[in-house]
């Protein structure tokens, strides 16, 4: 199949193609492998590749849909591929990043020295929302507030920028998984040719990482990971983790709390609990410490956990670390506590809390991304370029009734990859979300949930918006 109508843009970077159109060293066997297949070859492998990842069962809910709450994201059949040496350079980057978030969490639940310095202000910190009083003192497992973090990258011509990190319950894992499992089986000569790095490890690697920050004296500990239940939007990647880490899938009523330590029910009477893999918020996971009302969590498990019985991964709290204001200062985190330059930089960012910024804002919003700090997902966002006259009036009286509630970053151009759009070869928008664990040591295994803006000219890549997503292949050397 011909890339005859493969539109480049010099002003946007392509993970296949150079400017001149000749195909990157590491992208030439997909490049041959592609225009050696015939359009009803390959629409045929679209076909079983969508087959495939719908027989996995993984879905997400959009809420208010009246139409379909429980949808199949979109999988595109054509990897993104790279370098063993750029795969090296990020994963660096990102093994730093992760080190000094949670560095910043054990200080800022701890003595503050990063307010008390004047780095960061206190009230950007203590105002936040996810900031959690409750958790003042509190002594994470080895120092490891952060455990499973999933970290949002988009490539510009500049290079690579760190989007956001997610850190309270990153998801999107599964999708990793299973696209592979998919395209591999789709695309299985080309894969062996091209020395993919595995990833069908991750499980392991992540049972490996939970069993490490349980409690001392455990050394065969029990794992569970707690689940909202089936109703929840990525229930279905809860199943799919639970079975991967072998870990006991358990709804906050399956749970006890006696004498300071977690107990599961089981059919054989009462079995203790060591790490709990939660995927509940914060506000539901102990109704003693947090919302009184929930249904969801266990009382007494911050106490639990407080005494040392129970590690909770990821630790309550650490969403202030990933609060859409903050994340402008994890630059200065690196700095403060490692005493290095970032090997990632940030996205450039305004904060409208600051006069200045709101004023440049206000003034810009027609060429700016404004994001609400507290939301994800792709809600509470206005992309300038693509946005109506009237919603940027709405957006920015929004602004003016609460400054410190929103940032605004530079519309960037989002690298693009070749993707099969009605039986045709399109670039598309990309970003890249890799799952970096951290236990004893850090580790990452060399892959990443790509997602696609699949909507031409969207920028847009978050599924519940009308993205998608693909496999993504880290060559070997």
């Amino acid at each position: 199949m011909n890339f005859d109508a493969y539109d480049l843009d010099s002003g946007v970077f392509d993970e296949m193609f150079e400017v001149d159109g000749a195909p990157r060293s590491h992208a030439r066997d997909l490049h041959q492998a592609l225009e050696h297949l015939s359009a009803t070859e390959l629409g045929a492998i679209g076909e079983w590749v969508t087959r495939s990842f719908t027989n996995e069962g993984i879905t997400f809910t959009v809420y208010g849909d009246d139409e379909e709450t429980e949808r199949i994201i979109p999988i595109d059949c054509i990897p993104r591929v790279m370098s063993a040496a750029e795969w090296s350079g990020l994963t660096a980057g990102l093994e730093q990043r992760l080190a000094a978030l949670n560095r910043f969490l054990q200080d800022i639940y701890g003595e503050a020295r990063i307010i008390r310095d004047g780095v960061i202000p206190a009230d950007m910190v203590r105002d936040c929302p996810q900031y959690r009083l409750e958790m003042r003192g509190f002594k994470a497992p080895r120092g490891v507030w952060v455990a499973v973090c999933g970290t949002d990258l988009v490539r510009t011509t500049d290079g690579f920028r760190v989007l956001e990190d997610n850190l309270r319950v990153p998801s999107g894992v599964s999708y990793m998984l299973a696209i592979r499992k998919a395209t591999k089986s789709a695309h299985r000569l080309l894969y062996r040719r091209s020395r993919v790095r595995d990833i069908e490890n991750y499980g392991l690697i992540l049972a490996q990482t939970l069993r490490e920050l349980a409690p001392e004296g455990r050394p065969d500990p029990t794992v569970a990971l707690l689940t909202p239940g089936i109703f929840n939007s990525a229930f279905y990647e809860h199943m799919f983790l639970a079975r991967q880490i072998g870990a006991d899938l358990v709804e906050g009523r399956d749970l006890l709390v006696e004498d300071g330590y977690v107990y599961m029910r089981t059919t054989s009477g009462l079995r203790r609990v060591d790490v709990i893999y939660r995927r509940v918020d914060d506000d539901f996971l102990d109704p003693l410490v947090f919302r009184p009302d929930s249904l969801l969590g266990v009382p007494g498990l911050l106490h639990a956990a407080r005494l040392g019985n129970v590690s909770l991964v990821n630790a309550p709290g650490t969403g202030v670390a990933d609060d859409k204001s903050v994340y402008a200062y994890v630059p200065d985190m690196i700095r403060y506590y490692l005493g290095a330059e970032p090997l990632l930089q940030n996205v450039e960012t305004y904060l409208c809390r600051l006069p200045e910024d709101l004023e440049y804002t206000l003034d810009n919003l027609e060429n700016l991304v404004v994001k609400q700090v507290g939301e994800s997902g792709g809600y509470g966002m206005l992309i300038g370029p693509h946005s109506t006259p009237a919603e940027r009036n709405e957006f920015a009286g929004l602004i003016r009734s609460d400054p410190a509630g929103y940032i605004s970053q530079p519309t960037l151009a989002l690298s693009r990859a070749p993707c099969l759009i009605e039986g045709r070869l399109e670039p598309r928008h990309v970003d890249l979300r890799p799952f970096i664990l951290s236990g004893r040591e850090t580790r990452i295994v060399p892959g990443a949930f790509c997602r696609i803006a699949l909507r031409r000219g969207s920028l847009v890549v978050n599924s519940s918006q009308g993205g998608g997503g693909k496999d993504f292949w880290v060559l070997e050397d």
